[in-house]
């Protein structure tokens, strides 16, 4: 049964760095899923963990899946703000989508998501526990 609950949406805000364009100028399309994982990271920290401690307990969260769609462009020096929430989450899998937009008028430049399956340390699929589930929410 699909979770109706409300969702998280966490919002990180950064500039673009220089060495993130490309030579016509433009953030280069590849540094999307590093600003995704960025959005991620600090989902995990709002919600009061983060990926050393899913690592200490014995689990990791692998992307098995990544989907971007490219709306806009930002430039060197631009402000971007990264949302961020959770799609899905199962004993398994999890899915965060995203929304990369400009700060000042909230047009959506890129939006996509991401994949994970839960893997021990030897990177056997298997369930996450109840706790780790309810931290990612």
């Amino acid at each position: 049964m699909p979770d109706s609950s409300p969702k998280t949406v966490l919002e990180t805000e950064f500039p673009v760095r220089y060495a993130e364009t490309d030579a016509m100028g433009v953030v280069h399309h590849a540094n999307y899923l590093v600003y995704f994982e960025e959005g991620r990271s600090q989902y995990m920290r709002d919600q009061g963990s983060n990926y050393a401690e899913v690592e200490a307990s014995g689990y990791q969260l692998p992307v098995t899946e990544a989907q971007l769609r490219y709306v806009g462009s930002r430039c060197y020096g631009d402000k971007i703000r990264v949302r961020t929430w959770v799609e899905e989450n199962l004993s398994r899998r999890v899915t965060f989508r995203y929304e990369v937009v400009d700060p000042d008028s909230g047009n959506v430049l890129v939006t996509g998501y991401t994949r994970h399956v839960w893997t021990d340390t030897a990177g056997k699929v298997t369930r996450v526990p109840d706790s780790w589930k309810r931290i990612i929410g």
